[in-house]
C-alpha cells in the first residue's frame, strides 16, 4: 500500500478524471483531484491488487493547467457535487484530456490509428446545459428542499445554490424553485423536475417538466402557474413514464432547435433525447454532413436517427436519406421532422431492433452509399458484426458502403466497434475527433471516419 509521505508523480488523467500514477511498488494509484504533472501525496481508501485508490493529502508541485473552479458547490469534500469532475483543469486541457482519451481507446482496445486527427469540437464552457434531469428532495428534518445533482460519490442530493453549467437564468431559479417544491401540497412526492430549453428567433423557451407521483391538487397546480407566469417557465407534468409527459395548460411556444446552416428547424418534447448543448450539435451535425459528403445522386442510410438530427441535415445533400431507429413512434416523429422541413420527399424511415442486426436484415434496407451511425452509450456493435459477416460471405446483390461516419458517446464502444470495422469488414480508419459536448465532465463525445480500404 502507497505510503501517506510518499510523494507520486501524476502521469495522466483516466476516464473518471482521476490522476494516475505509480507508487514505488510500481502499482498504479489513482488520484481524485490530481493533474498531470504534479508531485502528490495520497490517503489510501481503496486498494486491489493491480491498483489503489486514494485522495490527494498534499502537493508540492502544482500544474500550470489547474485553475480555480468556477463553481463554489465543486470540490473532493463531503457534500461536494458530483455533477463534474474537471473544473480544476483548465477548459482547453480539458478538451487535449478527452482527444487522448479517444485516442487511446482506439489504439489499446482496437489495434485502430486514425490516418488523420479531427480538430476537437468546443465551444463555452459555462452556461451550455439546455439539458438536465434535477432531482428533488424534502428533507423534513432540515425543513428545507434540495434540488440539483447528487454528491460525490453518494445518493445525498448535494446542497446546490447555484450552477454555472446551466444557463444562467436557470441557476438563478434553484432557489426560487427549492421554495416552490416545499410550498406544494404534494412536495413529498415530487422526485424530480427535468430541463428541456428550446430556441426561438426571439430568445429562449424554459421547459420544465415536474415528476408527480400523485395527482397534484389544484392548489399545487395555482403554484405552478404563478411560478411559470413570474420566471418565464412552461410548465409540463410527468405522472409516470415519459409518455405520459403533457402540458400543464394548453398553448404556448413549441420547443424547437436550430440547425442554421441547413435551414432545418426540429421540434420535440421534453422529454426527448436531443444533446444538451445547442451551440455543439450544431457544429457537429456540420462537419458530420461535410465528412460524410453525400453527393446529390447518392442513397444514405442513418442508423439510429432519433428525431432525425443527422437524416434531415443529409437529405439536403443526397438523393435520399433512410432513417432507421428502433421505436415506431420515433420514427413517426421524425417522418413528421422531414415533413415539417420540407424533405418529405427525400427521406424514409423504418423500424428497427438496431441491437439485434444480422447479414439479412442489412441486404433488406438495400445499398447505400454511405452511413451515418449515432448510437447510445451501448455502441453499434450488431451493426458492425453484420457488416463484418457480410465482408466474410459477400452477397452479389448487395455493396458495403464506402464511407461510414460514426458519431459516438462512449469511446470504448467506440474502439470496440472500430477494431470490427478495421479488422474484419474491410475499412481503414481515416479520421478521429473528439467533441467536447460536456465541459467540465469526463464524458467524452467523439467522431471518426471510415473508408473502404
Amino acid at each position: 500500500m502507497t505510503a501517506k509521505d510518499e510523494w507520486l508523480q501524476v502521469e495522466s488523467l483516466d476516464l473518471e478524471a482521476q490522476g494516475v500514477a505509480r507508487n514505488a511498488e510500481g502499482k498504479v494509484v489513482f488520484v481524485e483531484g490530481g493533474l498531470p504533472g504534479e508531485q502528490v501525496q495520497v490517503r489510501t481508501g481503496r486498494s486491489k491488487n493491480a491498483w489503489e485508490q486514494g485522495e490527494m493529502t498534499a502537493m508540492r508541485r502544482e500544474s500550470a493547467q489547474r485553475v480555480r473552479p468556477g463553481c463554489p458547490h465543486f470540490g473532493l469534500h463531503a457534500g461536494a457535487c458530483g455533477g463534474c469532475k474537471m473544473q480544476h483543469l483548465d477548459a482547453a486541457a480539458q478538451v487535449a484530456v478527452k482527444q487522448r482519451v479517444l485516442e487511446d481507446n482506439l489504439q489499446h482496445l482496437a489495434k485502430v490509428q486514425a490516418d488523420q486527427l479531427l480538430r476537437p469540437i468546443h465551444g463555452p464552457a459555462w452556461g451550455y446545459r439546455y439539458r438536465a434531469r434535477l432531482s428533488a428532495r424534502h428533507v423534513a428534518k432540515k425543513g428545507t428542499v434540495l434540488i440539483g445533482f447528487h454528491e460525490r460519490k453518494s445518493r445525498y442530493l448535494a446542497d446546490m445554490q447555484v450552477c454555472p453549467v446551466l444557463p444562467p437564468h436557470v441557476s438563478a431559479m434553484l432557489m426560487p424553485l427549492r421554495a416552490l417544491i416545499g410550498s406544494m401540497d404534494q412536495r413529498d412526492r415530487l422526485p424530480q423536475i427535468e430541463l428541456a430549453i428550446g430556441q426561438r428567433m426571439d430568445g429562449l423557451v424554459t421547459a420544465l417538466v415536474l415528476r408527480h407521483l400523485e395527482p397534484l391538487t389544484a392548489s399545487d397546480g395555482d403554484r405552478l402557474r404563478a411560478f411559470g407566469a413570474a420566471h418565464g417557465v412552461q410548465w409540463w407534468l410527468q405522472p409516470k413514464g415519459p409518455d405520459t409527459v403533457h402540458l400543464l395548460d394548453a398553448g404556448g411556444p413549441e420547443l424547437a432547435y436550430a440547425l442554421p446552416e441547413f435551414g432545418i428547424t426540429m421540434p420535440f418534447k421534453p422529454t426527448d433525447f436531443t444533446q444538451v448543448n445547442h451551440p455543439i450539435n450544431s457544429v457537429l451535425v456540420g462537419r458530420a454532413v461535410r465528412l460524410l459528403a453525400p453527393a446529390a445522386d447518392e442513397r444514405v442510410i442513418d442508423w439510429f436517427c432519433g428525431l432525425g438530427n443527422f437524416t434531415l441535415p443529409l437529405a439536403t445533400k443526397a438523393a435520399q436519406v433512410l432513417g432507421i431507429e428502433g421505436s415506431e413512434t420515433l420514427v413517426q416523429r421524425a417522418r413528421d421532422n422531414a415533413a415539417r422541413n420540407g424533405l418529405a420527399h427525400k427521406t424514409a424511415f423504418s423500424a428497427r431492433n438496431l441491437f439485434e442486426l444480422a447479414p439479412d436484415d442489412l441486404v433488406a434496407q438495400g445499398p447505400a452509399h454511405k452511413w451515418l451511425v449515432d448510437p447510445p452509450r451501448e455502441g453499434a456493435f450488431a451493426l458492425a458484426k453484420a457488416l463484418a459477416d457480410l465482408h466474410a460471405a459477400p452477397r452479389p446483390d448487395w455493396q458495403p458502403p464506402q464511407r461510414i461516419v460514426y458519431v459516438s458517446c462512449n469511446p470504448a464502444t467506440l474502439a470496440r466497434d472500430a477494431g470490427l470495422l478495421v479488422h474484419q469488414a474491410g475499412y481503414r480508419c481515416a479520421a478521429a475527433g473528439a467533441v467536447n459536448m460536456f465541459p467540465h465532465t469526463a464524458h467524452v463525445e467523439s467522431m471518426a471516419v471510415f473508408e473502404r480500404a
